[in-house]
């Protein structure tokens, strides 16, 4: 058995504990061991994070005002993606803090979430949709609890 679904959500801070608690609880009815479902739960948020604060302010008709989660979890992986409608990723998107190659000042509020995402998941991708925005893709390997609806046998 599989779960797919994918929400649209208006680019809004309040949306983010929505995609959260709706991942969380998937996970938790599946049988997902609860330290893969955290880091996957916390690698979303930021995602959502970077696609509220950053998702959006193209210009005239720009459909801006929101952004798209989607999630399968299917047997032994979890894929999330979180597509915006901004302007999306710079040409050359700086390292993260893991590879030494940039790290954000310590008193720095923001600039760390798209690191803490490659360090939660096991694979990332950060691309762009031509004229279209950001999407942010992550997957990561799934350990199940015993009994669980989806482990794979």
């Amino acid at each position: 058995m599989s779960i797919w679904w994918s929400l649209h959500l208006r680019r809004e801070a309040a949306s983010i504990p929505l995609a959260r608690r709706l991942l969380v609880g998937t996970m938790e009815t599946a049988g997902v061991d609860p330290d893969v479902s955290f880091d996957l739960s916390v690698a979303l948020s930021e995602a959502c994070a970077n696609a509220v604060e950053h998702g959006g302010d193209r210009g005239p008709g720009d459909h801006s005002g929101a952004y798209r989660v989607t999630a399968y979890l299917d047997g032994e992986k979890c894929r999330i993606e979180v597509a915006d409608s901004g302007p999306g990723f710079p040409a050359r998107r700086p390292g993260c803090a893991h590879t030494r190659e940039w790290q954000p000042p310590v008193t720095a509020e923001s600039g760390r979430g798209l690191c803490l995402i490659e360090q939660l998941a096991d694979h990332v991708h950060f691309g762009n949709r031509p004229g279209h925005g950001a999407v942010v893709s992550f997957d990561k390997v799934l350990k199940w609890q015993e009994g669980a609806l989806l482990r794979v046998s």
